[in-house]
């Protein structure tokens, strides 16, 4: 059964990866990398700064890296313990598939699918209590694209995507419990 689900999942990356190609080629590149949403992280930053008062706003910036240490560090962790390799290092993979990047950790599960999604979560669910509207959700254009361009370029299977996916929702909705757990506290103690 276990082959099967490797079968299906690696089908769906080749049609998914062969779907990218020509032009779109240098789009992928530069959605990848996660510099290249600098500006997002800073804009983030600036919201959560902005909506709260003091220091609840110097508590949600913390916690956004945090988040991301929380993310990277378990992401890791379960990579090195499942040991799955990237469909760029798959022997029977490379030579029907697109490759544009050659990482050589392990692929399960999607980091840039977890941080993206555990740091979209955490903003959009703390700022969701504030007057920033139901526009927030817009964020997650951020990471589904983020996510998804880890198969065009060739170093994630659609499973490592979906599972980053659900693990970067959950830890960024129980980082925001926390934050607003300790927000509640620091009320009832001013």
């Amino acid at each position: 059964m276990w082959e099967s689900i490797v079968e299906v999942d690696q089908d769906i990356f080749r049609w998914i990866n062969g779907l990218a190609i020509g032009k779109f080629k240098s789009f992928w590149l530069f959605v990848t990398h996660i510099e290249n949403w600098f500006l997002l992280y800073i804009f983030f930053f600036y919201l959560l700064f902005k909506s709260f008062k003091k220091p609840v706003g110097f508590i949600a910036m913390a916690a956004v890296p945090l988040v991301v240490f929380i993310t990277l560090s378990l992401t890791n962790l379960v990579k090195n313990g499942v040991e799955r390799l990237r469909p760029n290092n798959e022997p029977v993979l490379m030579d029907s598939i697109q490759i544009l990047l050659k990482p050589g950790n392990f692929s399960f599960w999607s980091g840039h699918s977890a941080v993206s999604f555990a740091v979209t979560t955490f903003v959009v669910l703390a700022l969701q209590s504030t007057r920033m509207g139901k526009w927030i959700y817009l964020f997650y254009i951020w990471p589904i694209t983020f996510a998804f361009s880890r198969i065009f370029v060739g170093v994630h299977y659609p499973a490592d995507i979906a599972v980053g996916m659900l693990v970067g929702l959950l830890l960024g909705w129980s980082s925001c419990l926390i934050f607003y757990k300790m927000v509640i506290r620091l009320q009832h103690t001013a």
